[in-house]
Parts: structure tokens; sequence; C-alpha cells
């Protein structure tokens, strides 16, 4: 009999009573060590502490990590990898659109219109299995992540610090 993940030999007599169903227990979570904790503990200030500028190239940093990772679970067949790296890439690409403010700066509604193109292009990635799509996001995307950082680079630390700039970001 098998009674809470105990095996016995024996066999129950003819006179035994019916085991009672077994105790569940919920599920430990596992300890988390005490450096990842302190790693995204730190990684949360960086985040609340920085500056638009730097809060934007943050953003397109993790953007393209986020999508060579689909693409390498993608390669893999590791398809709920890739389905969770895309839809995060999603999600950057949402708040990436959410922050254009189209009244400041010319370029934004080609920007935007990108950002809704991109979009558009990794739900079918995903939908359809489809690392060409991810890899023409990669390719769109990898050249304005190097333009912000240029930007952010050459933008005065005083206007960064003001809270919105000539970039056209809040």
């Amino acid at each position: 009999m098998k009674l809470i993940g105990i095996t016995t030999d024996t066999a129950p007599s003819a006179d035994a009573q019916p085991a009672a169903a077994p105790i569940a227990f919920a599920p430990q979570r596992p300890a988390v060590p005490a450096a990842a904790d302190r790693a995204a503990q730190l990684n949360r200030d960086a985040v609340l502490s920085a500056t638009p500028v730097r809060l934007l190239t943050m953003l397109y940093d993790r953007l393209l990590l986020d999508l060579g990772r689909a693409e390498q679970a993608q390669l893999a067949e590791n398809w709920p990898a890739a389905s969770d790296q895309l839809q995060h890439a999603q999600a950057i690409l949402t708040e990436l659109s959410g922050s254009l403010r189209l009244d400041v700066w010319d370029g934004a509604d080609g920007l935007l219109a990108l950002y809704t193109y991109v979009t558009n292009a990794l739900v079918l990635a995903n939908i359809h299995r489809d690392v060409a799509r991810t890899r023409e996001a990669i390719a769109l995307l990898e050249p304005l992540r190097a333009a912000w950082h240029d930007a952010a680079a050459i933008l005065p630390a005083q206007q960064a610090a003001q809270g919105t700039g000539a970039l056209g970001i809040a």
C-alpha cells in the first residue's frame, strides 16, 4: 500500500479498515537565496531611480534581450519559453508606445507606427511559431536601441534630470 509517498511491503489483512486518505500538504516554496533577493532589490532600485532617458535605454535593452531569448527558444522549439519572451517584448512595446508624446516630437507618429508594426509581427511570430518575424523585429529595433543609447549619451545630465527632454519622452 502507498500512503503519503511511503510504500509498505505488507498486504492489508482481510479485517483491516481502509486507510484514511493521505493528508495533503501544501508544497513549500523553494528558498530563494539571499543573493537573488539582493539582486532583485538592486534591479528595482535601479529602475525606480533611473532618469526617464535611462529608463528608455533600459527598456530597449530588455526588449532586445527578450527578443534574443525568444529567437533562441524558437530555434530550440521551446514554444512556451518563446511565447513568454515574445509576450514580455510586446508588453515593453506597449509601454514604449504609451510613453510617446506625440505633441512634443515630430518623429513620434512614425515611431508609434513602427512599434505597432513590430507588436503585430511579434503576435504573429508567437501564433505561427515564426522565427523569421522575431528576427525581423530584432533587425528593426536594434538600430533604434543603439540610437537611443547614443542620444542619451549626448543629452546633458541637467536636461535628463528635469523629467522631460528633447527626446519627447515623459
